[in-house]
């Protein structure tokens, strides 16, 4: 992990501490390396660096824009469910509908309401984060870069400049131009 990596955690770790999201009550412990492994086993892809750390070293969810992040493995008393449950049901409703294919490892850590969540895309170095947006009329027009690395995205949090804060209405996020190659070229 790099040195901006290790500053980014600690001012997560700082604003977690001081801000809830709605529904949570208090930050869930961190989760230990075997719970990592046992989500990396069941989803059958590695977390990114980053992802990875925040559960192990701040909290299991809980903490994050909106909703916060969802567990990672279990689901809290909260009821969220883990996004490792999240993500293996939207594989699944995928190959059952194919109009909705879910990209494959494309993990969703948020939940930001109506259906719609943040996803970090653990197939690119940076862990792109995506915006699901599940009330287009489409497939293609359901997915936006909401940031283009997992690092920008608590970024754009801790400084109040993510496009779902009041003061930026209006931002709108770019369409993920890689939805249907990743849809169509991975094996299912």
């Amino acid at each position: 992990m790099t040195e901006n990596e290790q500053r980014l955690l600690t001012r997560v770790a700082a604003e977690a501490r001081n801000t809830l999201p709605w529904g949570w009550t208090s930050v869930p412990a961190p989760v230990d390396e075997a719970t990592v492994t046992r989500a990396e086993a069941a989803l059958g892809f590695s977390l990114p660096p980053l992802l990875a750390a925040l559960y192990s070293r701040i909290g299991d969810g809980g903490f994050g824009p909106e909703y916060g992040l969802l567990p990672l493995l279990d689901s809290p008393p909260a009821g969220e469910p883990a996004a490792v449950t999240q993500y293996l049901a939207n594989r699944e409703s995928g190959r059952k509908d194919p109009d909705w294919p879910w990209p494959e490892g494309v993990l969703p850590i948020s939940h930001w309401g109506c259906a719609m969540y943040a996803c970090v895309d653990c197939r690119t170095p940076q862990a792109t984060v995506l915006l699901y947006e599940p009330n287009a009329d489409e497939a293609d027009h359901a997915w936006y870069v909401d940031a283009p690395s997992l690092a920008d995205w608590l970024q754009g949090w801790l400084d109040g400049t993510g496009w779902y804060v009041d003061a930026n209405i209006g931002i709108e996020p770019e369409p993920w131009a890689d939805f249907r190659i990743r849809t169509t070229t991975q094996a299912s």
